[in-house]
C-alpha cells in the first residue's frame, strides 16, 4: 500500500532543492580594489553607488595617503586602480613598471584653510601670525600633496618660518581633517571636499586659497599592472574620465 506525501513535506523538499540548487551557483559579485588618496574618502562613496549602478561592479575602496599607497602597490599590494591625490606617484610607478598603462588626470584638486572658528580667513595669513591661532595642521609635505600645496602658498606669503612653530603636521588630509573638525587645531589647510563631506552636520569657517599660490594639484590615476581584474578596473579608469563622474567630483569642489 502506497503512502501519501502531504503537501508541506513536499513544499519542505522543494524548498530544499530551490537552497541548494542557489547555493550551488558561483558568486557573481564582482569586485575591484582601489586604493584611494585620502581627500577623496567622502566623494568617493558617492562614485562607487554610481559606478555600481550603472554596471554592477563593486567597488573596495583602501583609504590612504598617497605617498603610503604608492609604496603599498611596490610591495605588491592586491589593487586594481590607484587614485592618487597628484600625478607625481602614478607617473613614479608607471616609470617603474608597475602600471598597465600611462597615468591620466581624473580631476583638479582645491586648497581651503578651515576651522571650527570663525577666525575670519579673508587675510588668512595675518590671521595665522596673530596669537590667537596658536596651532596649524597641515598634511605631511613629503607624502600628501595637500600639505605640498599649504607649504607653497605659507612661503608665496612670507610667513612659513614665522608659523613653523605652529604647525602640527598630519600623515594625511583625513588625519588634518580629524584635527581641524575636532577643534585639536584653531585651524588647518585642506581640501574643499570636507565642506561637502560635512554638509549640514558640522559648522565650518572657510576660505579658498588662491590657486596662484600654489602648483595645480593634479590628481593622477593608474591601472595596476598586477591586477586580476583587469577589465573590471578598465571600465572604472574609463567611468572616472566620463561626465557622470565628473559632475559628482565637481560637488565636491574638484575641477
Amino acid at each position: 500500500m502506497k503512502k501519501k506525501v502531504s503537501a508541506k513535506r513536499i513544499k519542505g523538499i522543494a524548498l530544499t532543492l530551490i537552497l541548494s540548487f542557489l547555493l550551488s551557483i558561483p558568486s557573481l559579485a564582482q569586485t575591484i580594489k582601489v586604493a584611494v588618496a585620502a581627500n577623496l574618502q567622502g566623494v568617493i562613496k558617492v562614485l562607487q553607488k554610481d559606478f555600481k549602478a550603472k554596471t554592477g561592479i563593486e567597488i573596495q575602496p583602501i583609504v590612504g595617503s598617497s605617498g603610503n599607497l604608492s609604496a603599498q602597490i611596490k610591495n605588491g599590494a592586491p589593487f586594481d586602480v590607484f587614485l592618487s591625490a597628484d600625478m607625481t606617484f602614478p607617473e613614479t610607478l608607471y616609470n617603474e613598471g608597475f602600471a598597465a598603462k600611462e597615468p591620466a588626470v581624473y580631476a583638479y584638486g582645491s586648497l581651503i584653510i578651515c576651522s571650527t572658528q570663525d577666525i575670519g580667513f579673508e587675510n588668512w595669513e595675518r590671521e595665522l601670525l596673530s596669537p590667537r591661532v596658536k596651532k596649524i595642521a597641515i598634511a605631511n609635505p613629503k607624502i600628501a600633496p595637500y600639505g605640498k600645496a599649504a607649504e607653497e602658498a605659507l612661503k608665496k606669503k612670507g610667513i612659513l618660518d614665522d608659523v613653523q612653530s605652529k604647525i602640527v603636521s598630519g600623515e594625511s588630509i583625513a588625519q588634518v581633517n580629524t584635527y581641524i573638525t575636532t577643534g585639536v587645531v584653531d585651524a588647518g589647510f585642506t581640501t574643499r571636499a570636507l565642506i561637502k563631506d560635512l554638509e549640514g552636520k558640522k559648522k565650518l569657517y572657510w576660505q579658498a586659497i588662491n590657486p596662484g599660490f600654489y602648483e595645480p594639484i593634479k590628481q593622477g590615476m593608474i591601472l595596476i599592472k598586477a591586477s586580476k581584474e583587469a577589465a573590471n578596473a578598465e571600465k572604472f579608469y574609463q567611468y572616472m574620465m566620463s561626465p557622470e563622474a565628473k559632475k559628482i567630483l565637481k560637488e565636491y569642489g574638484y575641477k
